[in-house]
Formats: structure tokens, C-alpha cells, sequence
């Protein structure tokens, strides 16, 4: 994503829409400021949106609703920022497919890192060459590092979000080590997340219920009591 990448800010609070348009402008974006949810979806496709800052709290929609609507039908970028911080408020924003949860009050400069690290998770692999490395393989299953896409052991395509390879190519290219919780969001998130925070467990859970037949009884990524997660098969390099 480059200076042309263009963020809409959703937020009913003026104060708020200016604070973040001043922070986004200032960094090169193009930025669009709405006060409700009603046309988002519109504005996002007719205006080829990148990202989206999303309060929870909007006077004629629910925010989560909406960034349900906005994942089901696109793949733009949305960074739920609200006054809401609660654990279960966030845990269900990442589990509906928002990439990234803020709570206000927020510093500017923790927004942008955040916006930035979504961004950067949503940029487009370069192309494979002759001689590149192209992925890695585990009990059949396909992990294609340079186009960012999982491939079932029976050839089919998994639809996968870029938060969920990132954890899981971390995963693959540490097998048999235990992982913390701390060491997976530093990997996954570059230190801009904060140390406690359940978006990993979330993405676990999708995980296993995508490349596990029963999640209940997980055999590829295994829970470490008190210590954090462990990727078990062998894993090869393609």
C-alpha cells in the first residue's frame, strides 16, 4: 500500500473524525469521513477503500453488524476503534473478521502503527520467479508463503484471512516449539499490540476449526497450559 491508499473514518464524534483525518493526512493517506454506517458499504466499493476505521457505536447501525457486512462482501481492511474495551466487545470484533480493535481514548501515534501493520499484512506477494522458495507443506496441507493461500490436502483453496496465515505460517515455520501468546502477537504484529490480548486465541480457534477435522481434540496446533501454543507435525519445504 502506498501514499494513493485510501482509509474512510466511520465515527459520529467530529473531534474524533478530525483527530484521526489530521493523523492519516498528515502520513500521506487519502482519507474520507462519514458519520454513520448507512452507504459505507457503497463508498467502500465505489471509492476502491483499503481500510477501514470503524467506531462500534453509530447512531443508525451497530458497528460489529457492520463489519460483518463489510468482510462478507469485500476484502477491505477494518480497524474497529471504539470507547468500548471490553474483552468480550473486542474478542467478537476479531472473531466476525476486523483485523485490528483500538480503544479510546487512543494515542495517534499507536493508531497509525496499527493502521500501518494491517496495511502491510494486506499487501500483495510479489510474484514467484524461477528458483524462488514458494511454501511449505504439512499432513498434506499447502502453505504458499508467496501468494499468501492455504490449499487443502484434497488441492482445494481455504479461504483464509491475512491475520490467520500470518499466525499460521509462524506456527509452520516453528514446529515442535512452544510459542507464547506474547512472542506469537510480536511475530504477527511487530510489538503493536498490546501484551495481553485474546486476538490470538480467536485466530487459534479459527485455525483449528479450518485444518483440524475436530477442533475439539486439536492435532496439529496443541495448547500448552500456562505457556502458550505448539505447532506438532513434520513440516516441509516445497
Amino acid at each position: 500500500m502506498g501514499e494513493n491508499t485510501k482509509i474512510l473514518v466511520v465515527d459520529d464524534d467530529e473531534a474524533v473524525r478530525d483527530l484521526v483525518e489530521r493523523c492519516l493526512v498528515d502520513s500521506g493517506y487519502d482519507v474520507t469521513k462519514v458519520d454513520r454506517g448507512e452507504g459505507v458499504p457503497e463508498i467502500v466499493k465505489e471509492q476502491n477503500i483499503d481500510l477501514v476505521v470503524l467506531d462500534l457505536i453509530l447512531p443508525d447501525t451497530d458497528g460489529l453488524s457492520l463489519t460483518r457486512k463489510l468482510k462478507e462482501h469485500s476484502d477491505v481492511g477494518v480497524v474497529i476503534l471504539s470507547g468500548r474495551g471490553e474483552t468480550t466487545e473486542k474478542v467478537i470484533g476479531l472473531e466476525i473478521g476486523a483485523d485490528d480493535y483500538l480503544a479510546k481514548p487512543f494515542e495517534p501515534r499507536e493508531l497509525l502503527a496499527r493502521l500501518r501493520s494491517v496495511l502491510r499484512r494486506m499487501e500483495p506477494k510479489a510474484p514467484k520467479t524461477v528458483g524462488d522458495f514458494s511454501g511449505l507443506e504439512f499432513e498434506g496441507w499447502k502453505l504458499d508463503t508467496s501468494a499468501q493461500k492455504l490449499e487443502s490436502p484434497d488441492g482445494e483453496p481455504v479461504e483464509i484471512s491475512s491475520g490467520e496465515f500470518m499466525l499460521l505460517q509462524v506456527l509452520v515455520e516453528h514446529p515442535n516449539r512452544v510459542l507464547s501468546r506474547e512472542q506469537l502477537l510480536e511475530f504477527t504484529h511487530r510489538n503493536y499490540t498490546p501484551a495481553f490480548d485474546r486476538s490470538v486465541d480467536v485466530q487459534i480457534m479459527r485455525l483449528r476449526k479450518k485444518i483440524e477435522d475436530n477442533p475439539q481434540t486439536p492435532l496439529l496446533i496443541k495448547t500448552v497450559r500456562n505457556a502458550g501454543y505448539i505447532f506438532t507435525p513434520k513440516v516441509n519445504q516445497l
